[in-house]
This record gives structure tokens, sequence and C-alpha cells, in this order.
């Protein structure tokens, strides 16, 4: 179950990527037990591809906050 604080941070990190031109995507993944789920990943919405967090690795919000942080 999500929390407050990181349902906050999930919507500031969307509206930070959407700056950026990227956007944040959540795995639809419902079983706790699956390697993805929930976990993010970074779209280019031009291309539909994932920038960030495809194949072996899982982005989790602080991942994605450094991602961001680090791209600007």
């Amino acid at each position: 179950m999500m929390i407050k604080a990181d349902k906050i941070l999930e919507n500031r990190m969307r509206r930070a990527l959407a700056r950026q031109g990227y956007r944040l995507v959540k795995s639809r993944v419902r079983d706790p037990r699956a390697i993805d789920f929930g976990r993010y990943y970074i779209v280019d919405p031009d291309t539909n591809g994932i920038v960030a967090g495809g194949g072996h690795i899982r982005m989790t919000l602080p991942d994605v906050e450094r991602w961001a942080t680090a791209a600007q």
C-alpha cells in the first residue's frame, strides 16, 4: 500500500520528468511477488521507448528522483 509521502514524491517526479520531456510510468503488475511489482520506468513519449528502468534495472522512487535530478 502506498503511503501519502510516496504518492507526493511520485506526483512530484511525474511533474519534474514532464518538464524534461519524459513520462513516468509505474509497473502495472499487481502480484507483490513479481520482480517488477511497484517499479517505475522513464519513457520518452515521442518514441514510446523506455529511457531508464528497463531491462535488468528496476527503478524505485528514490532511483527515479536521482535520475531526474542528475538529468537537469
